[in-house]
């Protein structure tokens, strides 16, 4: 079986661990034959197919896109794996497009360096994307040090409190329009953000509940909330004005979720805090 280009060139046997859950997600959703090839193509992403490539935007550190393994290197996630099985789907290579954090992927918009990419739905995003049928469903909340006295999201917006978010991530975004009090502290990576929680510069990380609830057990002591101050979900984006690129796209996710194959995807990666989105009509979502 031939999958498309994955970025750097890493051993074969690395390479076949991480292509493993692409596999099936790409075989069970109507991708057939050695290469995936389509002998017509979808009128709807011809100029893709065209094109040979479907580059996609990758938005690293959180777990609702894609993190790195720091010691193997390998890549993960489900904005990965939808990748790897929408271009399979169309029969040509998957190519990802790297950005140090998922708020990072819209400054490729201005150079058109992706196709397509995975993204929590904001509406300050949808200035400039179009946003498929979601897919993932979360929610946002803060991570505390041991010994916190931030019981609940209503205590952490208060005088004094400093919260770290990755800059431009939809923890950001949302926390700028609706904090009164506490202080924002935006970092360039969300890994910074652990670290300066970790230091104790501030007091709590504000990101989506599966990736806290791993980050959790890099902090001793560390908790998750209980509660959230935002519910998320998790589209693929494109820029704006591919109406017939949406429509394909949409179709691919309801099979997805339709057919089990979401909610596998959420085992197979061992996804915590998220559930597949429910089934919906094949219309364009845009918040």
């Amino acid at each position: 079986m031939k999958i498309g280009a994955v970025g750097h060139a890493q051993a074969k046997d690395g390479l076949m661990m991480r292509i493993a859950p692409a596999a099936v997600l790409a075989l069970a959703l109507g991708a057939s034959g050695p290469s995936f090839a389509q002998h017509s193509p979808d009128p709807r992403v011809a100029d893709l197919v065209q094109s040979g490539a479907l580059r996609v935007g990758l938005g690293l550190g959180s777990l609702t896109t894609a993190i790195r393994n720091p010691a193997t290197g390998e890549l993960k996630g489900p904005a990965l794996e939808l990748g790897r099985a929408l271009a399979a789907r169309m029969g040509i290579q998957f190519v990802p497009i790297e950005y140090p954090r998922p708020g990072a992927v819209i400054d490729g918009l201005r150079a058109n360096a992706w196709d397509v990419s995975v993204l929590i739905v904001d509406p300050v995003r949808a200035e400039q994307v179009d946003y498929s049928n979601p897919y993932l469903q979360s929610d946002l909340t803060y991570l505390v040090a041991a010994g916190s006295t931030i019981q609940r999201v209503a205590d952490a917006d208060r005088q004094g409190i400093r919260i770290a978010a990755a800059r431009g991530d939809s923890s950001d975004l949302h926390l700028t329009r609706t904090l009164k009090r506490a202080e924002l502290v935006r970092t360039d990576s969300i890994a910074a953000a652990v670290e300066l929680l970790r230091s104790g510069s501030v007091n709590a990380i504000a990101l989506n509940r599966p990736s806290l609830i791993a980050q959790s057990a890099t902090l001793p002591g560390s908790r998750v909330l209980g509660d959230g101050f935002a519910d998320i979900y998790s589209a693929v984006a494109i820029p704006n004005g591919h109406d017939r690129w949406l429509a394909y796209i949409n179709e691919f996710i309801e099979d997805a979720k339709v057919s089990g194959l979401m909610n596998r995807m959420i085992e197979t990666l061992a996804l915590q805090g998220v559930r597949a989105a429910p089934p919906q009509s094949l219309s364009k979502v845009k918040r």
